[in-house]
């Protein structure tokens, strides 16, 4: 089971996990914080990034740079539209198919192996408990 734990603080919100690392949360107009939507789109592009990176390099085309940069626009109350993730990248200079091998583990990562990404597209339950 995977699990965080989020809390308000003096400062306003934070999530932590059992490994010690921290965020802070807040509303999108306070500096300083991610928004629970950017901490979603956020898991969405670290999730697809952590997957492409190592499948990449197992084929031995270890990319220069990768980064993306997810998107989603609110187009209602509580309700986003359709997520974007636009790669950056850096192919090895000599590499004739880096960009081949990129694209398909790419795709592949988001068709079928990214978990974030996987429960966003296919619907699931969340339950809530109430002390």
């Amino acid at each position: 089971m995977t699990a965080v734990n989020v809390q308000r603080t003096e400062d306003g919100f934070e999530a932590t996990n059992d490994r010690g690392a921290r965020v802070a949360i807040g509303s999108p107009d306070e500096e300083g914080v991610f928004s629970p939507v950017e901490l979603l789109l956020a898991a969405l592009g670290g999730c697809e990034l952590v997957t492409v990176e190592p499948l990449t390099a197992k084929r031995g085309h270890r990319l220069v740079r990768l980064a993306a940069t997810v998107r989603a626009d609110k187009i209602a109350t509580s309700t986003l539209g359709t997520i974007t993730i636009e790669y950056d990248v850096e192919l090895p200079e000599g590499d004739e198919k880096a960009a081949e091998v990129f694209q398909a583990v790419a795709r592949r990562v988001n068709e079928r192996y990214c978990t974030v990404g996987n429960a966003l597209k296919n619907p699931m339950e969340v339950e809530q408990l109430l002390p």
